[in-house]
């Protein structure tokens, strides 16, 4: 699906307004990048779509360029590249994707950072039922969603997750798969599945939030989610889109992304460039 965007958005729960200079100078920055407005296209993994909604809303009041998003899955999204489409940067939902298209010579040499880190969590949408490794143990329960673990970085954690307790064999014939987590966590929310090991970003909305019961996953069940940003080759001849891949490690990004239910890497060094601290 492709869509342009036009809504703006606040900023998310404990974000402050920059003031000052610290404000003036990522609007300078960008602006000395691509004094007129032009158009970026971003391929965003499906589980960071609202993240990538709400900056890509901030960087068009910021700078004027526009911004197109298709949402997908990591492994379509991958896909559509190889075969020609006409995206300037690629969020994915893992970091393997990225490393192929930069080895394929189809994105710009050490553009590849990670944007996000994922978080997994148990959820189910009534908050009567208690989500809880206890839950998953007791095993009092029809259906559990998760993403397809051969094909997509949350459905690999989950499955990492479940062995890690001891309940993969168990629980096999109550495991329903969604081909992404977006959709797995869609099975959760309406109830067709009473559980789902689904992203956080999808759990949590910084702008009308969830209900339900949630289990944060320990993070020594399963590998970190390391979701990389690249910077395509038809991207890097489009100065909105290097101006977009730039603002991705800006310390405003970050608070966004991290308003989102995600995790951030730091980078320090495009804060010295930005002044923003």
């Amino acid at each position: 699906m492709r869509r342009k965007l036009t809504a703006r958005w606040g900023l998310g729960p404990n974000m402050k307004p920059a003031t000052g200079l610290a404000a003036l100078a990522p609007a300078l920055l960008l602006a000395a990048a691509g004094a007129s407005a032009g158009e970026v296209t971003v391929a965003v993994a499906a589980n960071a779509a609202e993240a990538a909604e709400a900056l890509a809303a901030d960087f068009e009041q910021r700078t004027g360029h526009r911004v197109t998003v298709t949402v997908g899955s990591t492994g379509k999204l991958y896909a559509q590249i190889l075969h020609g489409a006409p995206f300037d940067v690629f969020l994915a939902a893992d970091q393997e994707r990225p490393r192929l298209l930069l080895e394929r010579g189809l994105a710009v040499a050490d553009s590849r950072r990670t944007y996000a880190i994922g978080r997994l969590v148990l959820w189910s949408s009534d908050p009567t039922l208690e989500a809880s490794a206890e839950t998953l143990r007791g095993g009092s329960f029809r259906w559990l969603a998760i993403a397809n673990p051969d094909l997509a970085p949350y459905g690999a954690a989950a499955r990492a997750t479940l062995r890690e307790l001891g309940l993969w064999e168990s629980l096999r014939s109550k495991i329903v798969v969604g081909e992404n987590v977006g959709q797995s966590f869609t099975m959760a929310a309406s109830g067709n599945a009473e559980l789902g090991l689904v992203a956080l970003s999808s759990v949590i909305d910084p702008r009308n939030g969830r209900e339900g019961s949630c289990w944060e996953i320990p993070e020594h069940l399963h590998a970190p989610i390391r979701q990389d940003a690249v910077l395509l080759d038809r991207g890097g001849e489009n100065p909105a889109a290097r101006e977009f891949h730039l603002f991705l490690g800006s310390y405003r990004a970050r608070r966004t992304i991290e308003s989102f239910g995600f995790a951030v890497v730091g980078h320090p060094g495009l804060e010295a460039l930005s002044g923003e601290r």
